[in-house]
């Protein structure tokens, strides 16, 4: 965390009651980025992209202040401009931007990712356009040596000597000097001071998620002639962040806002602009009030000045003219973006052109609310980009000395040449068809580990189901239970038994009940006595007779069971109990007594185990403590809590009851090389126990004295590399039905045909992406056992299939969502999902879950697979790679050993259902090319956060990422963008439901769709739920950036890019995937270019086109029957009205089983 330490008061000033407190940076990175890595030479570039362009995207530039040349960035490269012709002046695999010349232009300072990945500022000497064109005939031979050299790159030979002087020749990169290293935060927006010899550059800070507020940050600038190493995370803070009234220190490292876009009026006078709208964290807003104000501090006397409010239409990007007497800013007027002009001698507001694109002052924008702009030599004009291109604004002077429109602003016409190096697009996939057909599916995900008194045997839960493993023969037996039909969670061995084990039972009408399973009798009890409730993690406590203690946790409502029932007072409880002794004995528990509360969140990560007497020991995630639970220490109505220990960064602690040693898994480590988690002691503390997939692994802790000096040696990883050979492992052999297994069994039964027949139907097969191909009016589909067998106009129907009239609706393929968040994986009761059952209900078939808690989420598809659940298939990348800081996913991968441990723990939580993973704004390119490598050699996408970060979304696209999540942040984008982003091979899935540049879609939805009344929703989802879903603003069109981003994918489309649907699990799920495909076609698709969205595009892009995305022979039979009177393709895209083998209205079964309806216990008043 972050620390706050009083900063001295300078000498010569008076000593105040309330000193200023600086901010400490010393806990990330938590460890370094590995030095001997370069992003332009460890990573392969093999393809050559080039095309020319005569407008580019959101191009930051700058004027020089003597010969008026223009600098600017584009797709990370720099250029200058001359007489029409952009000449590039640094090019290469480093993303390059922010341009700016020193005062007397004799330098110019940018912001890159060279080297270690890290975005810092550097800077070069400037000797004009000409003489730094790094295409200029002199340079003809070291840019043939530049192909050649990346040839050898790519085939893995190592750089040499003069292999890097020509690249760094060739990329106009020899005279460049780091003036920052900043090695986790990263740096923009550099300014020079007017003495040229320092600069000011906002340095990003990450909270517990991803967006970063912006300081204002000083360096020195070194002297080009030399090359100085540079000290990592120096500098020195000129602007921090303010808190909130009523908020403590400890608050500060959470804070999103703070000042940015800095600009230099004095020698030690400051103009910068900061939201004032969101206070602490980014939050929605209306433009058109205004976000952004702008503010001059005295960096002397520490005086802050408003020079203009946010209201109206906000206020941000200053810039000044030459003689600083002009302020220069954008604001939003109406559906007009404005630039601005205030006289900072007279006050006056003068309107100067009105032509502008769009700022991003909605939300958070480290690449700038807008791009940089610069007054010319004399003032006579600004040069601004806008709408795609680089416009002159001429300006004139009043009477009163002010500066003010002097004409129409015209384009300056450029043509580039653009050349970028691509990595190879990231590609994978699993074979569903072969997965699903089996007839079983192995279970690779475990919880509730627990183990008995000597380490001789484990309990477990394997996805609804209570598994006891002896570890002496590897074998896996299930325990008996009273209901074979129900699921099981929170198993525990009772306190001093090996064969005794206390489990919870689920039932969705009547939620809780605690079962006594002998292991080795096969007999298994029904626990009475307790009220109605949701009930996890029992424990018994030890004893030489049967009457015993009783402890667990009682939850309120969750996500999945409501907030309806039975949710009267959560916490931790105790009761009596009296062991079974014989087959017929009933077992009850009484005298339940309330003992605490426990913290919201918490309460479902709580591990109990009894110690001596009346001491029970409670383990919480980063907490371990006893209380006291005997009637004599009750004070007060509590029983009295002793910390034994606790952790800040930790994913979990756990403490052996008979040992002085204690656990804990931090940043994902645990005495494994990959990781682990569900870390259990032996009963008589000797051993400690975790799993890591379905492997079971364990440790003497008497062993680990043989590695002690490695470990005191290695304070980041423990002396993994030494403990790692002290391990021992057993692997885990759990398996279940598939679906198509049981849909034979359930057809044998019913002794109906296992073929289905589809007949009168319109087939829209999507199978070729030529909509007149796809089309078969009159057609028929026939599927046996799960799979489609035939597809066709003159198909025979076997005798005996059950046949299906379409009465000529169309069929089409089952629905994907790409980018689906939902909770229920989180819930700690195996409760059947009312959100996955919405999801189906809708016509979603397959579901990707870009975001979610690894071992859990893979849990829940186990569970789907096994015939717990009613739902879609699905997936899921599990727990993001984070850049952030939140405890329990924070990663930062700063080796290649990082990388494949974090992968390797999907791999093996999701075995052959692990398909992708998230790289969720790491900040560092080099962390995200490690992962990039070892994805590819696993075969796992990587679906990254686009996250609002423009910058960051195209180097997504050139490093080779499968996919960029969410929108990039510009709504508009031009040819630069447009035709990189198409032509890479990367996917979009642009969520316009949450998207950037604007209001999100859920809210336009919200706003024109009565989704509270909407009979469909009530039947699925929870009332209160979709009470909530109403929007009380009205706004403009124009608010939402949605409709441009539509326009721009639109334009992508028809250029070659797989665009997909995703709707974010937005709520009210299921609805919001057909408001997704209704935003996708509002930029300029036809129905059946969304269909493709929904179906083949996304197929391909996962890599399941050979088993879904299309209806054709061979391929699993997920399709949707469509209402007669519905047109998909003239008519309005709308929701499913009917789907075959489920009744999409209420979810009933049509085939095999007609009428079946799985009930849940009511989450409604």
């Amino acid at each position: 965390m972050e620390k706050l330490l009083p900063s001295p008061v300078p000498h010569g000033r008076r000593n105040r009651s309330i000193q200023k407190l600086t901010v400490v940076d010393n806990v990330w990175p938590y460890r370094e980025q590995t030095a001997a890595w370069d992003i332009s030479t460890d990573f392969a570039y093999p393809r050559t992209l080039e095309y020319d362009v005569e407008e580019g995207t959101w191009l930051r530039l700058d004027v020089h202040p003597v010969s008026g040349e223009i600098v600017f960035d584009m797709l990370g490269d720099l250029y200058c401009l001359v007489s029409g012709t952009a000449h590039p002046i640094l090019v290469g695999v480093p993303y390059d931007s922010d341009p700016h010349f020193s005062p007397d232009g004799d330098r110019l300072v940018f912001r890159s990712d060279a080297e270690l990945g890290v975005e810092n500022i550097w800077v070069m000497p400037w000797t004009g356009c000409a003489a730094m064109d790094v295409r200029r005939p002199e340079l003809a031979g070291v840019l043939k040596d530049r192909r050649e050299d990346n040839a050898l790159l790519v085939k893995g030979l190592k750089e040499n000597a003069q292999r890097r002087w020509n690249r760094l020749v060739g990329e106009g990169r020899l005279e460049a000097r780091r003036v920052t290293n900043e090695t986790f935060r990263w740096v923009s927006d550099a300014r020079f001071h007017p003495s040229g010899t320092k600069i000011i550059a906002s340095k990003w800070y990450t909270s517990t998620i991803t967006y970063a507020a912006s300081e204002g940050w000083e360096y020195d600038v070194p002297s080009l002639s030399t090359n100085p190493q540079i000290r990592p995370q120096s500098g020195r803070r000129l602007l921090g962040r303010t808190l909130p009234a009523g908020m403590t220190l400890a608050d500060y490292g959470d804070m999103q806002i703070g000042p940015e876009q800095f600009v230099w009026r004095s020698e030690d006078t400051l103009i910068y602009s900061k939201n004032v709208k969101d206070l602490y964290r980014i939050g929605d807003k209306d433009i058109h009030q205004g976000v952004y104000a702008i503010f001059s501090r005295n960096v002397t006397s520490g005086k802050d000045t408003v020079l203009v409010d946010a209201f109206p239409g906000g206020a941000s990007r200053p810039e000044l003219s030459r003689d600083k007497r002009t302020l220069a800013f954008v604001r939003r007027v109406r559906d007009h973006q404005v630039l601005v002009f205030k006289d900072l001698e007279t006050g006056t507001i003068h309107y100067i052109f009105d032509g502008l694109s769009f700022d991003l002052s909605f939300g958070w924008a480290p690449m700038g609310t807008y791009p940089s702009y610069a007054f010319t030599p004399s003032d006579d004009a600004v040069i601004i980009w806008a709408a795609g291109q680089i416009y002159r604004v001429p300006l004139a002077v009043n009477g009163f000395g002010e500066r003010v429109a002097g004409g129409a602003a015209t384009p300056i016409p450029f043509r580039a040449h653009i050349e970028l190096k691509l990595a190879e697009t990231l590609t994978g996939g699993i074979d569903l068809v072969g997965l699903e057909t089996q007839d079983e599916m192995n279970v690779t995900a475990f919880r509730d580990l627990g183990i008995d008194a000597t380490g001789a045997a484990a309990v477990f839960q394997a996805a609804g189901v209570t598994v006891v493993q002896d570890l002496s023969t590897g074998v896996a037996a299930k325990v008996p239970v009273v209901n074979p039909r129900a699921p099981y969670y929170s198993p525990a061995f009772v306190g001093g038994s090996s064969t005794l084990v206390v489990h919870a039972r689920w039932s969705d009408t009547n939620f809780t009940t605690f079962e006594i399973a002998d292991v080795d009798s096969g007999i298994a009890y029904e626990v009475g006595g307790l009220a109605l409730g949701r009930y996890h993690s029992p424990s018994i406590s030890t004893g030489p007779g049967v009457e015993r203690k009783i402890a667990f946790i009682k939850t309120a409502g969750d996500s999945l069971t409501g907030n309806v029932v039975a949710t009267a007072r959560p916490g931790l409880y105790v009761g009596d109990i009296v062991l079974p002794s014989d087959r017929g004995a009933d077992v009850f528990v009484h005298n339940v007594r309330f003992i605490s509360e426990l913290i919201p969140g918490v309460i479902d990560r709580v591990h109990l185990k009894f110690l001596q007497g009346d001491e029970l020991l409670v383990h919480e995630a980063s907490r371990v403590y006893t209380i006291d639970i005997s009637a004599e220490s009750l004070v007060l109505g509590e029983y009295p809590q002793h910390t034994l220990v606790s952790g800040k960064m930790t994913n979990e602690i756990s403490v052996g009851s008979a040992s002085d040693m204690l656990a804990f898994v931090e940043f994902h480590h645990v005495l494994s090389l990959y990781g682990g988690h569900d870390l259990a002691w032996s009963g008589d503390g000797n051993k400690l126990f975790w799993f890591f997939g379905p492997t079971l692994h364990w440790l003497e802790v008497d062993h680990i004295k043989q590695c002690a000096s490695e470990i005191k040696a290695d304070g980041s990883n423990f002396g993994i590399a030494c403990v790692k050979d002290l391990v021992q492992a057993q692997g885990i052999h759990v398996s279940h039905s598939t679906d198509i297994a049981r849909i034979k069994q359930e057809v044998a039964l019913s002794g109906r045909s296992g073929v289905l027949a589809i007949r009168n139907a319109t087939i829209l097969t999507m199978q070729s992406g030529v909509v007149e191909s796809d089309l078969i009016v009159e057609g028929t589909m026939l599927v046996e056992n799960g799979v489609i067998t035939a597809v066709g106009s003159e198909i025979s129907i076997p005798s005996g299939a059950h046949v299906i009239d379409a009465r000529g609706g169309f069929v089409t393929p089952g629905y994907i969502d790409v980018h689906a968040h939902w909770g229920g994986g989180l819930v700690i009761y195996p409760a059947k999902s009312w959100e996955m059952q919405t999801f189906l209900a809708y016509g979603v078939t397959t579901l990707h879950n870009p975001s979610s808690e690894t071992v859990t989420t893979f849990i829940e598809r186990s569970r789907l697979e096994s015939g717990q659940l009613v739902g879609p298939r699905s997936f899921t990348t599990g727990s993001p790679l984070f850049g952030g800081g939140w405890v329990g996913i924070h990663q930062e991968i700063v080796d290649m050993d990082e990388a494949a441990a974090a992968l390797m723990r999907i791999k093996a939580e999701g075995g052959p259902a692990a398909l992708s993973y998230k790289n969720y704004q790491l900040p560092s390119r080099a962390s995200r090319q490690r992962l990039l490598k070892k994805g590819r050699e696993l075969g796992l996408l990587c679906v990254p956060e686009g996250g609002g970060y423009y910058d960051w979304d195209l180097t997504y696209i050139i490093d080779g990422m499968t996919t960029v999540e969410h929108s990039i942040p510009v709504s508009v984008l031009y040819d630069d963008v447009l035709t990189l982003y198409a032509r890479s091979g990367t996917g979009a899935t642009p969520t316009h439901v949450v998207s950037y540049g604007g209001a999100f879609g859920e809210e336009y939805e919200w706003a024109h769709y009565d989704v509270p009344n909407d009979p469909k929703l009530r039947r699925f989802i929870r009332h209160d739920i979709l009470e909530g879903l109403h929007e009380s603003k009205a706004r403009p069109k124009d608010s939402y950036g949605l409709f441009n981003i539509s326009e721009s994918i639109a334009k992508m489309v028809h250029m070659g890019l797989k665009t997909h649907i995703g709707a974010h699990g937005e709520r009210p799920m299921g609805h919001n995937y057909h408001a997704e495909m209704a935003f996708t076609k509002a930029g300029g698709l036809t129905n059946y270019e969304v269909l493709q969205a929904a179906t083949s595009s996304a197929a391909q892009t996962l890599g399941m086109w050979g088993s879904v995305g299309s209806l054709a022979p061979g391929k699993l039979a997920d399709f949707l029957v469509y209402e007669p009177d519905v047109d998909l393709l003239e008519g309005p895209i709308g929701g499913t009205r009917e789907m075959v083998v489920w009744d999409a209205a209420s979810m009933a079964e049509v085939w095999p089983l007609e009428g079946r309806l799985r009930r849940c216990r009511r989450s409604n008043p």
